[in-house]
C-alpha cells in the first residue's frame, strides 16, 4: 500500500510539474532570407536559441557580446545547427558606454540594413556598477540597450518594416520606478525588477515614437528559464538554483519562443508596444501603461547617457 502511495503522489507531483512548464512554441515558418538580425548577449542561452532560429530562417545573424572565446565557439555551433553559414559576432559590452558607442559606429558602417533588433543580454539581481557609475542592472538592462537602440534606430527606420524586441520579466510588477533615484542599487532583486518595468516603458514610448516611421517594438517575458544566469553568484547559490531550475524553469529552446514569435510573427504588429509572453499578448499592471511615466523614463535616460 505504501509503495501504490508513493507511486501516485509522484506521478501527481510529475504532472504537475510539467503542467506548470507548459509553453506554446512558435508554429509560424515565415523566411527571413536579406533579413539582418541583431541580438545582443547571443552567445548563450534564450539568445543563442533564438539566433539558430532566426538562422534557420535564412537571416543574418550577428551576436553581440563581450566575451570572445565564448561568442566564437557559439557561432561555430550556431551555424553547424542552423546549417547557415552566415552567422558573426561583434564585440559589445552593454556595461560600458563607449563600447556600446564604438559598436554602433563599426556596425552602421560594415551593415547595411538592421531588421530586427533582439536586446536580449542582461544581468541578474547583482550589487555592482557599471564603468560609467550606474548600477548594474539598470545600466545594462536598461540604459545599454536604450543607448544601443537610438544609436541604430536610423538604420532600423532605413530597414523597414523592422522590429526591436527588448526581453523583461514579469517580475516588473514587484516594482515601481523612483526617479529620485533611478540609479538604485541597495536590494538585487529590487534593482532587477526595476530594470525590467524600465524594458517596458521603453517598448511603449519607443513604439509611440516611431508610429508610423516603419519601426515596431515589443516587450517579452520568456518565462522562467534554465539559462546559465547563476553564474554571478556563489556556487552553494548555484547547486541549489540548478536543482529549482531543474523541476520548475523551462529549457533555453522553450524560453526562445516567444522571443522568435516577435520576430517573424506578422500578427504581433496589431500590438505595437506590446507586452508578450507564452507566444501572445499578455496583460500589465495598470501602473506599467503609463504614457507619462514611460516618456519621463525616455528623457531621463537621453540625460544619463548623454544622447544629444
Amino acid at each position: 500500500m505504501y509503495i501504490l502511495y508513493t507511486v501516485i503522489t509522484s506521478l501527481v507531483c510529475f504532472l504537475i510539474l510539467k503542467w506548470m512548464k507548459r509553453r506554446r512554441y512558435c508554429t509560424d515558418v515565415k523566411r527571413l532570407d536579406g533579413k539582418t538580425v541583431l541580438i545582443t548577449g547571443g552567445n548563450s542561452g534564450i539568445g543563442k536559441e533564438t539566433a539558430v532560429a532566426l538562422a534557420i530562417r535564412g537571416a543574418r545573424v550577428i551576436i553581440a557580446c563581450r566575451d570572445v572565446d565564448k561568442a566564437q565557439k557559439a557561432v561555430r555551433e550556431i551555424k553547424a545547427r542552423s546549417h547557415n553559414v552566415n552567422v558573426v559576432y561583434m564585440e559589445l559590452d552593454l556595461a560600458n558606454m563607449r563600447s556600446i558607442r564604438e559598436f554602433c559606429t563599426s556596425f552602421l558602417q560594415k551593415e547595411k540594413r538592421l531588421n530586427i533588433l533582439i536586446n536580449n543580454a542582461g544581468i541578474p539581481s547583482v550589487l555592482d556598477w557599471t564603468d560609467d557609475n550606474f548600477s548594474m542592472c539598470f545600466g545594462v538592462n536598461h540604459l545599454g540597450h536604450f543607448l544601443l537602440t537610438n544609436l541604430l534606430l536610423g538604420r532600423l527606420k532605413e530597414s523597414a518594416p523592422s522590429r526591436v524586441i527588448t526581453l523583461t520579466c514579469d517580475n516588473y510588477k514587484y516594482q515601481k520606478l523612483d526617479f529620485q533615484d533611478l540609479n538604485y542599487n541597495l536590494l538585487p532583486f529590487f534593482t532587477y525588477c526595476r530594470s525590467k518595468l524600465a524594458n517596458i516603458y521603453f517598448t511603449q514610448e519607443l513604439a509611440r515614437m516611431t508610429d508610423g516611421k516603419g519601426v515596431t517594438a515589443y516587450a517579452v517575458h520568456p518565462g522562467y528559464v534554465q539559462s546559465n544566469w547563476t553564474c554571478h553568484f556563489s556556487i552553494l547559490f548555484r547547486i541549489l538554483m540548478q536543482v529549482i531550475m531543474f523541476m520548475f524553469f523551462v529549457p533555453c529552446e522553450l524560453g526562445a519562443q516567444t522571443v522568435i514569435y516577435c520576430a517573424v510573427s506578422d500578427t504581433v504588429t496589431d500590438n505595437n508596444g506590446g507586452y508578450f509572453t507564452d507566444c501572445r499578448p499578455a496583460t500589465l499592471r495598470p501602473f506599467a501603461k503609463d504614457p507619462g511615466v514611460a516618456k519621463k523614463l525616455w528623457e531621463a535616460s537621453e540625460r544619463l547617457v548623454r544622447l544629444a
